[in-house]
């Protein structure tokens, strides 16, 4: 262990330019905690967001994004007893995972599953606990039913495509390129639509037999929000994982109620923290997953931790295609 490791910070609430690489002092381990040497860090949406104040979790700058990293266990507090230095490990948290080193509670990691490398497992853990909770904790999905995923080229997006297919729904996602497009079918999907389409709501329904689906799962928000409702079955429920658009949709109440749709928030990170019978549940179910490889991420862009503020960049321009990986000590 070193006395010092560089990560990189968020000076300032302007966006991808105010992120440096800055060399940070290494503190001591605190009960239950566990330091671990990053080899791959997932960039996020939220990572982009944070970075520019609007996020729901708003830290004040400076501070280290990154919500999920992979690499080896370097020390452990002396009341931890899960893990040891040389584990291979996959870890979680609100942020700090963008450095080479990440000093996490023993609780926030998991053993890295052999179905995963590194990198995969370091893009793995937020998409597969946001499309889980979503599809099965809040939105009951079974299989035989249908589901329309918004924005299914991200990385929330292909989760989800991968988790409803594991399922055995029917899945219909929406790309804005041929790219996009084909990266969806590829993922598993078994049909593909374009999102700026004037027609689609009415593709959607001729999908499936006039009924509408079951789910909407809408990680995307904005105008879209509102043409998907128009998509919906009767009794069908709308899951809101979050505003990628940056628009925040307001949904008229009088046409769930025509159509008695449910819309159906999702916290995914949030929830486990309230309720722990459903954090037991819930680390369960993906550890299982991760141990299956389901939801195995597809990564279109692999950048450097000095190349951290570029990768920031293609995010922000909806470049990306599943996720973004950053590769710090070593990948696998």
């Amino acid at each position: 262990m070193t006395a010092s490791h560089l990560a990189a910070v968020c000076t300032d609430l302007t966006g991808p330019s105010s992120v440096q690489i800055l060399e940070q002092q290494t503190v001591p381990l605190q009960s239950g905690e566990v330091r671990i040497r990053v080899y791959a860090a997932g960039l996020n949406f939220p990572d982009l967001l944070m970075t520019q104040g609007k996020y729901q979790f708003r830290p004040d700058p400076p501070f280290v994004p990154g919500m999920e990293a992979a690499g080896e266990v370097i020390e452990v507090a002396p009341d931890v007893e899960s893990f040891r230095p040389g584990d291979r490990v996959m870890a979680g948290s609100k942020g700090g995972a963008l450095a080479e080193q990440w000093v996490v509670k023993e609780t926030a990691v998991s053993p890295l599953p052999a179905a995963l490398s590194f990198s995969e497992a370091a893009c793995w853990q937020t998409g597969a606990s946001t499309a889980w909770h979503a599809l099965v904790e809040r939105g009951h999905l079974q299989s035989g039913e249908s589901v329309l995923i918004l924005g299914a080229s991200g990385g929330v997006g292909m989760a989800a495509v991968k988790m409803a297919k594991h399922i055995g729904a029917t899945v219909i996602g929406t790309g804005s390129s041929e790219a996009k497009r084909e990266a969806i079918l590829q993922a598993g999907a078994d049909h593909v639509l374009d999102p700026a389409d004037d027609n689609l709501a009415a593709k959607v329904k001729a999908l499936t037999d006039g009924k509408g689906v079951d789910i909407v799962y809408d990680p995307v928000g904005g105008d879209l929000a509102l043409i998907a409702t128009r998509a919906i079955a009767w009794n069908g429920r709308y899951l809101i994982i979050g505003f990628a658009s940056g628009q925040i949709p307001s949904f008229p109440a009088n046409h769930a109620l025509i159509k008695t749709y449910s819309l159906i928030g999702v916290r995914a990170g949030e929830s486990p923290r309230r309720d722990p019978e459903l954090a037991e549940r819930q680390s369960a179910a993906l550890r299982e997953l991760a141990a299956l490889g389901a939801m195995r991420p597809h990564i279109s862009h692999r950048y450097a931790l000095n190349d951290m503020a570029a990768a920031l960049t293609v995010l922000e321009q909806r470049e990306a295609i599943g996720r973004i990986v950053i590769e710090i000590n070593t990948s696998s």
